[in-house]
């Protein structure tokens, strides 16, 4: 899997979008914005896509994407938690119908316990509120291809995301069926006395 699957995605991406009048927005770590390249290589390819975000350190995920420092802290930048923040980071962000996150570790170094070296996490989030995460395990195959891996993969996923439903703005709910009926106001009552028959004479 190389450029020309990249690129076939793209232009099948693309098109599809196009139908659908979906945009697309990227945050990328370690593809470094490839992602995002691959995408923009295919002439008129501004009418769907919006931006993209590189965010290589923790910093710029925080910044540009609004990462929690906790999440950054308590699950690492290559985890699943920290994927789906910068997807829905860059959704928010960019204001975009759909955006794909790519965060993992290319190697040749960078390996930590129980994250080995081609350890990639994705996320692809949608207006409509549908996410989607997948953890790929390249393994060590070079730095190049587990990149390159990598943006097919992110194409793919957006893919499937833009064959869902469109999203739509979420229509306001009718006034309740039960129609209050209006007060009316009524006048005190007045009390009358009732008059009591004459007592008679006693004899």
């Amino acid at each position: 899997m190389g450029g020309s699957d990249a690129r076939a995605l793209s232009r099948s991406l693309l098109d599809l979008c196009r139908m659908r009048k979906l945009t697309i927005a990227t945050a990328e770590s370690c593809t470094g914005g490839l992602v995002a390249g691959a995408l923009t290589d295919i002439p008129g390819s501004s009418d769907v896509i919006d931006r993209g975000f590189v965010t290589y350190s923790n910093d710029a995920k925080r910044a540009m994407l609004g990462v929690e420092a906790s999440t950054l802290t308590n699950f690492g930048a290559v985890s699943k938690e920290t994927a789906t923040a910068m997807a829905v980071g860059a959704l928010e962000r960019a204001d975009v119908d759909l955006a794909v996150a790519i965060t993992g570790i290319a190697g040749p170094g960078g390996a930590t316990p129980g994250k080995p070296v081609g350890l990639v996490h994705f996320a692809v989030a949608a207006r409509d509120g549908r996410i989607v995460h997948r953890e790929h395990r390249f393994g060590a195959i070079g730095r190049t291809a587990v990149r390159q891996r990598s943006v097919v993969e992110a194409l793919r996923m957006l893919m499937d995301l833009a064959r869902g439903p469109k999203a739509q703005p979420k229509p306001r709910r009718a006034a309740a069926a039960t129609r209050l009926r209006p007060r009316v106001t009524r006048s005190p009552r007045r009390h009358v006395a009732k008059r009591r028959p004459p007592r008679s004479p006693r004899g």
